[in-house]
């Protein structure tokens, strides 16, 4: 049964919560003397990944701050599980840094904007997935070159957007809030400047552009009448081509058989739709930043002709790097712990997501490789943009906790004042300058010859 609690009560039960975690204390954090080594936690994690990439990894994580915590997601959950928490929960991204949100097409090709990524998702604290936000944009502000005041606003004005979202939701009827959705002609539309809206429009016409077709005239290749995915090694290498060292017989088996699986998890009209395309080629290919090293495939398949493409992303899903510090997953397969997460988060998703339902020593979900997919270009974002899509972000954040969370008592804790806002945004800058000294030992040991790095 859903909780019966009056509205007053719940908010009443979110105010009492400052007593024993005051808002500021949010603001409060040092590393713990036993704190793990960064370097061993990130190589920790190489363990059961395809070897010959790690290095690829580690070469992406050393380009700068910025990069190193988007790869670093294991390390601060660790650092997470010691903050303050109001007791309330929420189903987290788990990764919920400024470039794990984007843009994609919802099942009725409207352009939507939303949290995309969910590798690391699992139920906890919802100050976890804020923190790391808020974090995110004092990085990236530093990596951009703006001063302390204009990163600061942005941090800020991210945190008082969730915090201003919760306290909307908290007000709307429970279906309203569960059919909110944002759409990238909404974000342009509310843009005050002409030139940004400018740059939307330009963003959102490149996103539309992004679809299997496109992929097939950028990925394929003909061959005796027939599409094949091209070898662009180490980046994209078809099976065909795999050396003995990557285990292609085994990877086709793994495919081959996770794609009878995963079938099984599609509703029925969209298994009679998928029923409608045959296999054509397989290929592995390297994405991301921390997940690098992951088994990841794209998967081409055929329609009605060689004019009617789909490609798949067919992968690997591993523990959630937040299982050592909360309540493991109700799930047994990643596969589907990442799935049941990325659809109650968002308010729409993709036709074509589901997981392999057979446990084996690797678990999979699969999704479509492009479907009018956009990210934003934060490397180049001036102080303004970055400041305006803080505001985008931080209320995107609070929809998707929202969904799964009691909105009432959170807002009720939060309160009007930016109280909260001021202690996330401290937070956000001690835990920056951890990750720069983090980031420091981590070049260090590429230096000294510890750990193996290579540019792609």
């Amino acid at each position: 049964m859903t909780n019966r609690r009056s509205p007053e009560e719940r908010k009443a039960d979110g105010k009492a919560r400052r007593e024993a975690v005051p808002r500021s204390s949010h603001g409060d954090w040092s590393p713990a003397t036993d704190r793990p080594d960064p370097v061993d936690v990130i190589t920790s994690q190489n363990a059961n990944r395809v070897q010959p990439l790690v290095p690829i990894r580690h070469g992406r994580m050393a380009v700068s701050p910025f990069t190193f915590y988007r790869g670093a997601a294991k390390i601060m959950a660790s650092d997470l599980a010691s903050t303050q928490s109001s007791g309330l929960n929420a189903q987290l991204c788990g990764d919920a840094h400024l470039a794990n949100f984007g843009t994609y097409a919802s099942p009725d090709r409207r352009q939507v904007f939303d949290v995309n990524d969910f590798d690391e998702t699992l139920p906890g604290p919802w100050e976890w997935d804020l923190k790391r936000l808020v974090t995110s944009f004092v990085l990236a502000g530093r990596d951009n070159g703006h001063d302390r005041s204009d990163i600061t606003a942005a941090t800020t004005q991210s945190v008082a957007s969730y915090r201003q979202a919760m306290a909307k939701f908290a007000a709307r009827r429970t279906l309203d809030v569960w059919y909110d959705q944002v759409t990238l002609d909404e974000i342009t539309a509310a843009t005050p400047k002409k030139k940004d809206r400018k740059l939307l429009t330009k963003t959102a016409e490149k996103a539309r552009s992004k679809d299997s077709l496109k992929a097939l005239s950028k990925l394929a290749e003909l061959v005796d009448g027939k599409y094949r995915i091209k070898s662009q090694p180490p980046l994209l290498m078809p099976l065909r081509d795999l050396s003995t060292s990557m285990d292609a017989d085994n990877l086709r088996e793994q495919v081959l058989g996770s794609l009878q699986s995963y079938r099984s998890t599609l509703a029925d009209n969209r298994r009679l739709l998928f029923d409608r395309f045959e296999l054509v080629d397989i290929a592995f290919k390297v994405v991301g930043v921390g997940s690098v090293g992951t088994r990841c495939m794209i998967v081409l398949f055929e329609g009605r002709d060689e004019d009617d493409p789909l490609f798949l992303q067919m992968k690997e899903a591993e523990a959630s790097v937040l299982e050592d510090h909360l309540p493991k997953s109700e799930y047994e397969e990643h596969g589907e712990r990442v799935v049941r997460g990325q659809r109650l988060m968002q308010a729409s998703s993709d036709i074509f997501l589901g997981w392999e339902a057979v446990p084996d020593k690797h678990h999979y979900y699969w999704r479509q490789f492009h479907d009018m997919k956009g990210s934003a270009d934060v490397a180049s974002m001036s102080a303004r943009r970055l400041r305006n899509y803080a505001v985008v972000c931080g209320g995107t954040l609070a929809h998707a906790h929202a969904r799964s969370a009691d909105t009432i008592a959170i807002a009720g804790y939060l309160g009007s004042s930016d109280r909260f806002d001021s202690a996330i945004t401290e937070f956000a800058f001690t835990y920056a300058d951890q990750n720069d000294r983090d980031y420091a030992a981590f070049k260090a040991a590429i230096d000294d010859g510890t750990i193996e790095a290579d540019d792609d």
